[in-house]
């Protein structure tokens, strides 16, 4: 399966905050053969290892932003709350897909009042998330139920993936199934290489509510050093002044410099930069301090850890469709590899 396919299954994958289940077991496929081990905790984090000796760890979050049911009109009408965060700008009129307790899936759509009937005010107001509904085609809340919606039932917005043009292509949940990739396919290609250090992957749940798995798994995994892989904000577009684009896509892989939850110790980020240059691999700096990430949890764990964050560019993320370039991604592999055969230096 060529990178591409790789990443389609990822976006494609089910994976609301919270309720990872169907990302982890495609990276559990993906990554199972050049592990020794892999084990899922009680948060749902998928920490896979290889080797031994002092951790270092790689951190991808499996998780997207999405929602949940939070009640059920007597009409059959769904009202959501946010797992995680979203632009209300971009909500209504979407098509949304449901999971069910029995893990079914329940198409809707984001309901919008037609402009015809709206007041000239109206129409330029943000409906607010608590003020949406969803419609499944229920006429009634015993019909919802019947379909199989529950109170607390995950959501998201799922456009399929989908290739624009060689080498560039869309899809949902970018931030961070492109990190996930990442660091699987980094697992892949050292697998034959003897390290001389523990090897620890750890796929993040619930990294949108709040950075909770990688804390949890920082805090048990006790890593001499660590590297989180994300899918960050590419802002290269019209109205966005080039001072505040904090990446762009084509530049290569963004090398975080400092975020709202971290800033990262210069000997890291030089490490990083040096590695990129003696490698020709070009890379980019996520201009400070948009966004936090799971590096700022790692980094607090156990008297604190030497921890960096490198990222895929991908536009739009935080909507329905994120885009990047394979040739980004590819790079940020090189980065990340190149990374991890010379960690040792950092111990």
């Amino acid at each position: 399966m060529n990178l591409e396919k790789k990443l389609q299954a990822l976006s494609d994958a089910f994976g609301v905050a919270g309720f990872e289940d169907e990302v982890r077991e495609v990276l559990r496929d993906m990554v199972s053969p050049y592990v020794d081990t892999c084990e899922v905790d009680p948060l749902g984090n998928l920490t896979c290892s290889r080797g031994s000796g002092d951790a270092v760890m790689l951190d991808a979050h499996m998780d997207e932003v999405g929602f949940m049911v939070r009640w059920i009109e007597k009409e059959g009408y769904l009202r959501l709350t946010g797992l995680g965060g979203w632009d209300e700008r971009i909500l209504l009129a979407h098509r949304l897909t449901l999971k069910t307790r029995d893990g079914g899936k329940v198409h809707g759509v984001i309901g919008t009042t037609p402009p015809h009937i709206l007041s000239e005010d109206e129409r330029g107001k943000v409906v607010p998330l608590e003020d949406l509904f969803v419609d499944v085609g229920a006429r009634s809340r015993e019909e919802a139920e019947e379909i199989g919606v529950r109170i607390g039932d995950p959501a998201t917005i799922h456009y399929p993936f989908q290739r624009i043009r060689e080498g560039y292509v869309t899809g949902k949940a970018f931030d961070d199934r492109a990190g996930c990739l990442v660091a699987a396919e980094a697992l892949r290609i050292l697998a034959e290489e003897k390290l001389p250090y523990r090897l620890v992957v750890n796929f993040a749940a619930c990294e949108e509510g709040g950075l909770r798995g990688a804390r949890a798994a920082a805090f048990r995994v006790a890593p001499k050093l660590a590297l989180a892989v994300e899918g960050t904000i590419g802002a290269d577009m019209p109205g966005v002044p080039e001072a505040k684009q904090p990446v762009r896509l084509g530049k290569g892989p963004a090398i975080t410099l400092a975020d709202r939850s971290i800033t990262v110790n210069p000997r890291l980020v030089r490490f990083l930069e040096k590695v990129a240059e003696e490698n020709g691999i070009p890379y980019q700096y996520k201009l400070p301090a948009y966004g936090s990430t799971d590096a700022g949890a790692i980094h607090l764990e156990r008297g604190g850890t030497l921890a960096g964050v490198v990222s895929v560019p991908c536009r739009y993320i935080h909507s329905p469709v994120s885009t990047l370039l394979l040739s980004d991604l590819e790079a940020t592999i090189r980065l990340v590899v190149a990374f991890l055969r010379r960690a040792a230096e950092l111990l």
